[in-house]
């Protein structure tokens, strides 16, 4: 039977797992934190200096996504628009464009084109806020807080949310398939200060014409619209869950998926000279805990005014290609195991498990056990365990203890990998 568009949109993106996020616009001329605009307050004159030089002659959006493509990412989403209203596309509805910036190209469409060619879904971000716009009503968040009163006496939000829907259906309409769409985000009231949210955006008819424009496309939680099946995914942003978030519903085939988003250092944006950032160690621990719990990872990059990737960004995602190239078997199309280390015998092992089908995959990040593992109500099931590295054999027995059948592991005194030791236990065919 054929699935409807949706349940296919819904089987890739579990299938898929990893995606790359792009921040990028003319906050990366500033080299600091992209939200500096609304933190310092800045005024729309000293901001509007960046747009008079962005130029990134450096930009090269198939060496963006082949270099997607060799870290495993299997989709990718890019900021058309962020808060500071700024347009990466040439839109009918503003100036505020790239195409009115010394670049004076359009630097959508050829990105769309190039992560496509390498078989990469396209996922499009579009903020909700835009700080820019003129009758963009001026709340807690918006640079000109503290003149709100006045400014507001001439902002009309109708006008607005028009533009809004207007610039959405011109996306959805203009660039061909779109797989995945990122709206961001709505937000309640704070001190007396009004927030934004489905209904300033008309979401439920924002929602309805992007579904019936780009049918099977997917949507996150961040247009607002209340009850847990008005989205296709959860976002949780710049920490990783250790339980399976999207359990909110009894209906597994509708509950809404997650993806987890979080930055390679400390900021979305280009950040220059940034000190914090990760190590592939830690981003292999963060997506195989994420499918571990049956979400996806989003890890974002921020290009820099030139337009090139950072070496430091791009050889943390070449080192988790390569790991993937061994252990993406574990990863793809996997998701949470039922199965646990037997904590009585083992009470200091914490590895990850994922599974897929008959498949159980084990994860040692800190510590490789020196010694034997019991993994709890395997006994009798179990078929074959080996090393996903090299593919070389483990032994094992069954082994009962309180009364119940466990798996005795019997581990070789090996040198485990660097970033994260896999065992695959396969089950036999009537145990999956």
């Amino acid at each position: 039977m054929q699935l409807d568009p949706k349940a296919q949109s819904r089987s890739w993106f579990q299938q898929s797992r990893f995606g790359m996020f792009i921040h990028w616009g003319l906050y990366a001329i500033t080299g600091r934190d992209m939200w500096y605009y609304a933190h310092e307050e800045v005024d729309k004159a000293h901001y509007e200096r960046l747009f008079r030089r962005f130029n990134p002659t450096d930009y090269d959006p198939a060496a963006w996504a082949r270099l997607a493509k060799r870290a495993g990412m299997k989709y990718a989403v890019l900021t058309t628009k962020h808060h500071d209203g700024f347009c990466l596309w040439d839109s009918k509805h503003t100036d505020f464009k790239v195409t009115n910036t010394p670049y004076g190209k359009d630097l959508l469409r050829p990105w769309i084109e190039a992560f496509r060619a390498e078989g990469l879904k396209i996922g499009i971000y579009y903020s909700l806020i835009d700080w820019h716009h003129p009758h963009f009503t001026v709340d807690f968040l918006h640079p000109q807080r503290k003149q709100a009163e006045h400014l507001n006496k001439t902002r009309d939000f109708a006008e607005y949310r028009q533009y809004l829907h207007d610039q959405v259906r011109e996306l959805m309409t203009e660039y061909g398939r779109i797989d995945i769409f990122w709206p961001d985000y709505s937000y309640g009231p704070l001190n007396g200060s009004p927030g934004k949210q489905a209904a300033d955006w008309d979401s439920p008819a924002l929602k309805a014409m992007i579904e019936e424009l780009q049918p099977g496309i997917l949507m996150n939680n961040r247009l607002g619209v209340p009850g847990e099946m008005e989205c296709d995914f959860l976002t949780p942003e710049q920490y990783i869950p250790t339980k399976d978030v999207s359990k909110q519903s009894v209906d597994s085939n509708r509950a809404p998926m997650w993806e987890a988003c979080e930055t390679i250092g400390a900021s979305w944006g280009y950040y220059r000279g940034d000190a914090a950032i990760k190590s592939t160690k830690t981003l292999i621990r963060h997506l195989v805990t994420c499918v571990g719990n049956n979400g996806n990872l989003l890890l974002n990059v921020g290009p820099t005014p030139r337009g090139r990737i950072e070496s430091e960004f791009a050889e943390r995602l070449e080192e988790i290609g390569q790991w993937l190239e061994l252990y993406g078997e574990s990863i793809y199309g996997a998701g949470s195991s039922p199965y646990r280390i037997f904590r009585k015998i083992c009470p200091d092992l914490n590895p990850v498990f994922t599974q897929k089908q008959n498949e159980v995959f084990i994860h040692f990040f800190d510590e490789y056990p020196a010694f034997d593992v019991i993994v709890g109500e395997l006994g009798g099931k179990v078929d074959y365990v080996e090393f996903v590295g090299d593919r070389t054999e483990i032994g094992f027995e069954d082994i009962e203890l309180d009364g119940r059948a466990h798996l005795r592991l019997k581990l070789p005194i090996i040198r485990p990998d660097p970033y994260d030791t896999v065992i695959r236990i396969m089950l036999k065919p009537t145990e999956n």
